[in-house]
């Protein structure tokens, strides 16, 4: 969910239409380096929380895991970023047409509370990216009947 709301609906939002605390902060980072050809800045991530954990999925066609960095930050921010170059002109070729979007890329994501900051797992398969980040246990208070005397 972005901090600013959409006008053209959104397709996995808070059906209520709340604001979610724990939304993406979207940080765009104007210091990336984004060029001429920078529409790779708008890597489109979906957040889910399941009961044991939140999932992160990125689509990222084309970058090998080498090209991507997941990084957790001080203050419980998850950061993904990598970088997609320009394919290496040949003198002699003649583009037609250049579609494919190329640059630098960083999405931060502030996790909650009960987010197990030391065992986040990453894996990337078929050029999608998934981070799970494993809850904590949500412990129930201790209830204790007392006896009314009397």
């Amino acid at each position: 969910m972005s901090l600013i709301p959409s006008f053209f609906g959104n397709r996995r939002g808070s059906s209520s239409g709340a604001w979610d605390p724990f939304s993406a902060l979207d940080a765009f980072d104007p210091f990336s380096g984004g060029g001429e050809n920078s529409a790779f800045v708008n890597t489109r991530i979906d957040w889910k929380e399941t009961p044991e954990a939140h999932v992160f999925k990125a689509d990222l066609p084309g970058l090998k895991k080498e090209e991507v960095k997941v990084e957790v930050e001080d203050d419980r921010v998850l950061q993904i970023s990598g970088e997609r170059r320009v394919e290496k002109e040949d003198k002699d070729d003649t583009w037609h047409r250049v579609e494919r979007s190329s640059g630098k890329f960083v999405r931060r994501f502030r996790l909650p509370e009960n987010a197990r900051m030391d065992e986040i797992k990453a894996g990337m398969e078929n050029g999608v990216l998934t981070v799970t980040v494993p809850k904590a246990e949500v412990k129930k208070p201790d209830v204790k009947a007392i006896e009314i005397a009397g």
